[in-house]
């Protein structure tokens, strides 16, 4: 009877000994849990509580709760090995330091310049795969119409024009953007839609130099130009060859043109100069003689765009008066601007955007129109003479030796 007992009482023994030797290696485990994850904690800590209701933490439970312990350690294992490899206090430091760069763009001078996006552009990337295999062709170049759904016939000849170089992008005033779905280019274009607003009003707010910075050339045209005449990439054949920083195609004679440089001269490449009315050019190396392209259809490098773009008034919708300041973005004007005669357009004269106007006081849609384009144009004026006088006076009230700003 004495021999069950005591078999009892090892088993026991035994049970108790299993129970210790387990704590004791869980608590061994643990401790070194601890020592090889100092950062998490500190990770944990460091968190700004303003960041915490965005952290989808049933997300994170539910997800990473499905890893595996193998690996668990392999993770564990990289870590250890890449810590191994640095001095883990001198990189904390680096990171609690404060950053001041003052070569940055404002408003970004306490990030690490190598991490500036500054510039962007209109390629579209798709939403799998990895980023830098979005892309098989970048485009080199940008074109833009300003839209209504009128000319949808007119526009689609035209984008047939532009090679697969271009990027397309339609500005639509009249809202309509979905309807140019028919077009098979259509579905890569860019569609920008607000009412009854102008190419200049959408140029200033969508194409500032650092988002069009990409493109080599960049053409802000209008919808009622033929293009029987007209190839785009022999076109900036002609751009580089004669150095034009600012251009247009010229104008067929036989459609409507308001002045002699834009119209097309036959046996020519390009021409940078011509006659006009007595009176009109007292200087023949100025507008409209030379250093001249109307708004209606200009072709703008990448430097010379950067420029106009900060010239174009922000309240001044039309841009009336502007082709006569394009000069002053480009040195030397005369040289430097210039009419493509070899690859020329129609200008139809539709006066599509006239008739987004309001009548008013017994006057049509496109009077109104007509009469703050000539406004602005007086506006635009004062303020580039009232700068410019303003700027002469600054620079000869300071001394030579001063060195105030």
């Amino acid at each position: 009877m004495g021999i069950p007992i005591r078999s009892g009482t090892t088993k026991r023994q035994n049970e108790a000994m299993r129970l210790t030797i387990a704590t004791f290696v869980g608590v061994v485990l643990g401790f070194f849990l601890g020592v090889s994850f100092p950062t998490l904690a500190l990770t944990r800590m460091n968190l700004p509580s303003s960041l915490l209701p965005s952290i989808d933490l049933t997300y994170v439970d539910d997800n990473y709760s499905k890893i595996t312990t193998n690996t668990f350690w392999d993770a564990w294992a990289s870590f250890r090995s890449h810590r191994s490899k640095r001095n883990y206090t001198e990189v904390h430091k680096l990171n609690d330091s404060k950053i001041w760069s003052p070569t940055n763009p404002r408003g970004a001078e306490m990030l690490p310049p190598k991490i500036l996006a500054s510039e962007s552009d209109f390629y579209l990337h798709r939403l799998w795969g990895m980023p830098h295999q979005d892309l098989r062709v970048k485009p080199k170049y940008l074109v833009t119409f300003t839209v209504g759904i009128d000319q949808k016939n007119n526009i689609d000849a035209a984008i047939k024009k532009f090679s697969g170089n271009f990027t397309i992008v339609l500005f639509h005033y009249d809202g309509r953007a979905s309807d140019w779905d028919e077009f098979k280019w259509s579905k890569k274009a860019i569609h920008i839609s607000v009412r009854k607003q102008t190419k200049w009003w959408y140029a200033k707010r969508f194409l500032h130099p650092d988002i069009v910075a990409p493109y080599d050339y960049i053409f802000i045209w209008d919808e009622d130009l033929g293009v029987e005449h007209f190839n785009a990439e022999e076109y900036l054949k002609m751009v580089r060859k004669h150095g034009l920083e600012i251009s247009q195609p010229a104008i067929d004679p036989t459609s409507s043109y308001t002045w002699h440089m834009t119209k097309k001269v036959e046996g020519s490449e390009v021409h940078k100069k011509a006659d006009e009315k007595s009176g009109w050019c007292p200087d023949p190396r100025m507008p409209p003689c030379a250093a001249f392209v109307e708004i209606m259809a200009p072709v703008f490098s990448r430097n010379a765009w950067r420029c106009v773009w900060h010239m174009i008034q922000n309240d001044l919708v039309h841009g009336w008066g502007l082709d006569f300041v394009l000069r002053k973005c480009v040195e030397p004007p005369h040289e430097k601007i210039g009419v493509v005669d070899t690859q020329w357009v129609v200008h139809q004269g539709v006066p599509s955007l006239g008739n987004q106007g309001q009548a008013e006081k017994g006057k049509a849609p496109w009077e109104g129109v007509r009469e703050r384009c000539k406004k602005e144009w007086t506006i635009f004026q004062e303020r580039m003479a009232e700068a410019e006088r303003e700027y002469f006076q600054t620079r000869v009230a300071i001394p030579p030796n001063s060195t105030g700003l």
